[in-house]
């Protein structure tokens, strides 16, 4: 802003006519240069408008209305006049950014031929007609230009218009005038850096003051301005190693130099710098900043000599195992001390996570792991490694006695197992609460950062079966309502076990306890204590102390309200309490005396709880004859556990008369089976067996498996000498003794011998002592493929020859089918 006199009568068209100061014409900000030349500026008004300083007041004498057309000169009676003359309009500022009303007035423009006619006016150019159209806009009557919205000066810095003036037919009155419009540049912009991240390289070892690169930043707003001047500056350096400032930059250039002295590839590789560019010339408090970060990289220059380097590979957590085996070579006598070597690590293990014994037979040295080390943290060490001798070197001798070497030591990654934390967590809550109610999440975090692997949960300890835990999100929720009652609790502590597994092969798992404090809710009624007591009959003494038992904690408990119930009515007949205490109350006999035997008397206990709890509990009471010492007697103590007289003699009764049943039992099945071996194994040849069933309980293991003689069915008297098979015995059997002959008998003189014939066989059979026993298993391992019969057709022959069976008819029902089948000839 210049204090100029156009700019000075362009705000003083704007201001209010009835203020007396010049000073209120024009904003708080154009004073700001001005203040200090207001006299200056003052008089160059009133010289521009041509009036006269000692006139009356500036509101009379200064015009309102701007008319380019024309001038003001001073006539001889003391008022003004206008004089026909082409006038420049000066340049109109208007700031940016403006959040006034708009359409926001700039300038009101006239004609002095407007008195004789009705004028026109109208602008032409970009804001107004052209694009960017309806910036700028003027009142076609009054001449009030006017602007439409804020103007942004980084986009368009000033407008170029042209005013006209033409009579109601369209014909001009005056020629155009020029009308510039300048945007007044406000601190609207940060600074932007060309580029977020900058590279640079400086060697190693460079002296300070040695350039490393340039970083700029760019500000829109108006550069011969304050809004649009720069400044640079470090904010911060990464590592700060070996010094905290190891570069600067100059603040108006963005130059970088090294700073101080000491830059070695091998300790720091690598520096990151946040670089901060601000403009208002860097004022903090007024200018706008923006931020960068400077990679600088310390590139290799040759400062160290070549040396032998040892390598060895350690899996982390890993200790007490041998990383790297370290050798040399002494030429002087083996086993002695100037031959032993002692090794020491004089750099690169700052914690003492390694350590080297010597071999005292190879003389090596074993670098051996002592404390585990994280992969994840640290993927390699360099370790500087002495080895001397135990023995000083001789007077004279100018080489070193000791000897250095690098060990390269690096760090295998393993999978580790995922780790809660806080481990144990520890949550309060209120008992009571109702299933499906979410507790808490308890994750896992997997110590691989540098594996993508996902944690899953599962429960490993519930007791009460109380919780479960989402699979994935590591959510628990109640399963169950929780109750600090329970017997799982331990010291009003529940406590869980969960395991998070990850899923590499083979998985990884952790496991995380839970502990849960439950707090007291009066969720339990009292209870009678003792639940049983014993009185004497005797009016004295006949008083006892009970108290209540609550499982719930103070002040759900105690002091308790003691009442007998009005049901039945004996009750409060027979008894009353008597209050000793808010824990115990005392029961008395209301009666004189009392029939032994057993009272349960009902008693209401109510808690001291918030919504206090009651319920009717019965206590059992024993009234017995005491002795002179007054204890119960042993039978009324018998009759005490509920038990009287007429229920013994019952019970004994009972007990005799399941004897008795139990006696009669066995006698009848001894009997029943003397009856069963009395019995005939045939029945009577005339009964007509044809409608009973008869059940075997066992074929046998086939015929392959037996060697019976089939021919025995036969006729005995019919059979020939050779036929005949004497003695039965089946292959499953290994007899003991030599093979049971069997007795031979004569033909029958008529059929009804084979009923002898078949109970001499068993009778036989019964004394053989190489049979199986009659309830005995019999396993047949093999039933064999064929059967010796062949077919029921082969019964109708026999190596024997024809037979005659015609005589089985006479047999009984039984045989009659049979001599049918084979006695009766070809038909």
């Amino acid at each position: 802003v210049t204090c100029h006199p156009f700019d000075l009568l362009s705000f003083f068209q704007k201001s209010d006519r009835n203020s007396r100061s010049l000073e209120q014409y024009f904003p708080k900000w154009f004073w700001g240069p001005c203040r200090e030349k207001y006299a200056l500026c003052q008089l160059s008004l009133l010289l521009s408008l041509q009036i006269n300083p000692s006139d009356a007041t500036l509101a009379e004498q200064v015009p309102e209305i701007l008319i380019p057309w024309g001038s003001i000169a001073s006539k001889g009676d003391g008022t003004l006049r206008r004089v026909k003359r082409d006038w420049v309009i000066p340049p109109i500022n208007v700031p940016e950014n403006s959040r006034g009303q708009f359409p926001e007035d700039l300038v009101r423009i006239r004609s002095d031929r407007d008195k004789n006619r009705m004028l026109r006016y109208s602008v032409t150019g970009p804001g107004a007609d052209q694009p960017p159209t309806g910036i700028f806009i003027i009142n076609s009557i009054s001449g009030q230009l006017s602007v439409t919205k804020p103007l942004d000066r980084e986009h368009i810095s000033n407008f170029h218009l042209r005013a006209h003036a033409v009579d109601m037919n369209g014909n001009q009155v005056e020629n155009p005038i020029d009308v510039i419009i300048n945007v007044i540049d406000q601190n609207d912009n940060r600074p932007e850096f060309l580029h977020n991240v900058f590279n640079g390289s400086v060697p190693e070892g460079s002296k300070p003051g040695t350039f490393v690169m340039t970083v700029t930043a760019v500000d829109k707003d108006d550069p011969k301005t304050a809004n649009g001047m720069v400044r640079y500056k470090i904010l911060s350096q990464s590592p700060m190693s070996p010094s905290s400032s190891m570069f600067t930059i100059n603040n108006r250039t963005g130059d970088i130099i090294t700073m101080a002295a000491g830059l070695d590839r091998e300790k720091v590789p690598q520096y990151t710098l946040i670089l901060q560019a601000t403009d208002m010339e860097g004022n903090p408090m007024y200018g706008l900043s923006n931020t960068a970060t400077a990679v600088i990289r310390i590139t290799d220059v040759n400062d160290n000599p070549p040396e032998f380097t040892f390598f060895g590979e350690v899996h982390e957590n890993r200790v007490n195992v041998i990383v790297a085996n370290l050798t040399v070579t002494d030429k002087d006598q083996p086993h002695t001390q100037a031959w032993s070597t002692i090794y020491r690590i004089i750099s690169g293990d700052p914690t003492g996570r390694f350590a080297i014994s010597t071999d005292p037979a190879s003389n090596e040295g074993w670098l051996t792991i002592v404390k585990p080390v994280d992969f994840e943290q640290s993927r390699s060490f360099t370790l500087n490694v002495q080895a001397e001798n135990e023995a000083p070197l001789a007077p004279g001798i100018q080489l070193s006695r000791q000897s250095t070497t690098v060990v390269s030591v690096h760090v295998l990654d393993v999978n580790e197992s995922p780790e809660f934390s806080p481990n144990p967590k520890s949550i309060k809550l209120e008992e009571g609460l109702p299933a499906g109610t979410h507790l808490t999440t308890f994750t896992a975090q997997d110590p691989d950062r540098f594996m993508r692997q996902t944690i899953r949960y599962s429960k490993v300890s519930d007791p009460a079966n109380w919780l479960k835990i989402d699979s994935v999100k590591g959510e628990i929720s109640t399963t169950a309502v929780l109750d600090r009652e329970s017997p799982f609790l331990r010291n009003d502590y529940y406590n869980a076990t969960f395991i998070a597994f990850d899923d590499a092969n083979p998985p990884a798992s952790g496991t995380g306890t839970l502990q849960i404090f439950l707090m007291d809710i009066n969720d339990n009624a009292p209870h009678v204590f003792p639940p049983e007591v014993e009185m004497c009959e005797t009016p004295d003494p006949n008083a006892i102390n009970i108290t209540a038992s609550d499982s719930d904690l103070r002040p759900n408990a105690g002091p308790f309200a003691f009442e007998l119930a009005n049901r039945p009515q004996d009750v409060r007949h027979n008894w009353t309490l008597s209050r000793l205490s808010g824990e115990h109350v005392q029961l008395r006999l209301k009666i004189g005396a009392l029939a032994s035997g057993i009272y349960q008397v009902p008693i209401m206990i109510t808690d001291s709880g918030h919504l206090p709890m009651s319920k009717k509990s019965f206590l059992k009471v024993k009234v017995c004859p005491c002795d002179h010492h007054g204890d119960c007697v042993d039978m009324e103590r018998i009759m005490a556990m509920g038990l009287g007289t007429g229920a013994i003699i019952g019970i004994l009764l009972c007990i005799i008369l399941l004897l008795v049943l139990v006696l009669l039992s066995v006698m009848w099945m001894k009997r029943r089976d003397k009856e069963r071996q009395a019995k005939q194994l045939l029945i009577d040849p005339e009964d007509d067996v044809r409608d009973n069933i008869l059940k075997y309980d066992e074929e046998g293991g086939g015929e392959e498996d037996q060697d019976y003689d089939l021919s025995q069915l036969q006729q005995p008297d019919a059979l020939e000498a050779e036929c005949i098979k004497v003695g039965i015995r089946r292959l499953d059997e290994r007899p003991l003794h030599h093979d049971h002959q069997y007795p031979l008998r004569s033909a029958a003189p008529h059929p009804g011998d084979i009923g002898d014939f078949i109970h001499e066989g068993m009778q036989a059979a019964d004394n053989d002592p190489t049979a199986p026993p009659y309830d005995s298993l019999l396993v047949f391992d093999y039933e064999g493929s064929g059967s010796s019969a062949g077919s029921l057709s082969s019964l109708h022959s026999s190596s024997c020859g024809d037979q005659d069976y015609d005589y089985l008819g006479d047999w009984g029902p039984r045989f009659r089918k049979l001599a049918d089948l084979y006695g009766g000839g070809h038909d």
